[in-house]
């Protein structure tokens, strides 16, 4: 059973920037894509920024140019790092683990990211 741990949500200003960590408990990056979801309040949970086992990476038309999704595999982590953050980023962000198959196998606990001033 893989764990993931996502960690780094915060109260932030609009403007500002955060970085989201998630904490794999093995070594999966060569077997499953991993994304980031978020969800807002009263919202559905949507794709925020993917990346396949091969690096490619993919990006939600509202986050292109602000968020950028990375990996460390010798540290089992995923990252988003999130610039110019504004308001309507405010949700909790989930990373997850997707096979090869598209199907989404893994789910974190979820990370909250607030946007205020």
């Amino acid at each position: 059973q893989v764990q993931l741990v996502e960690s780094g949500g915060d109260l932030v200003q609009p403007g500002g920037s955060l970085r989201l960590s998630c904490a794999a408990s093995q070594n999966i990056f060569s077997i499953y894509a991993m994304g980031w979801y978020r969800q807002a309040p009263g919202k559905q949970r949507e794709l925020v920024a993917d990346i396949t086992t091969s690096g490619s990476t993919n990006y939600a038309a509202s986050v292109k140019g602000r968020f950028t999704i990375s990996r460390d595999n010798a540290k089992n982590t995923v990252y988003l790092q999130m610039n110019s953050l504004k308001p309507e980023d405010t949700a909790v962000y989930y990373c997850n683990a997707k096979n090869g198959f598209g199907i989404i196998r893994y789910w974190g606990q979820g990370t909250q990211v607030t946007v205020s001033s």
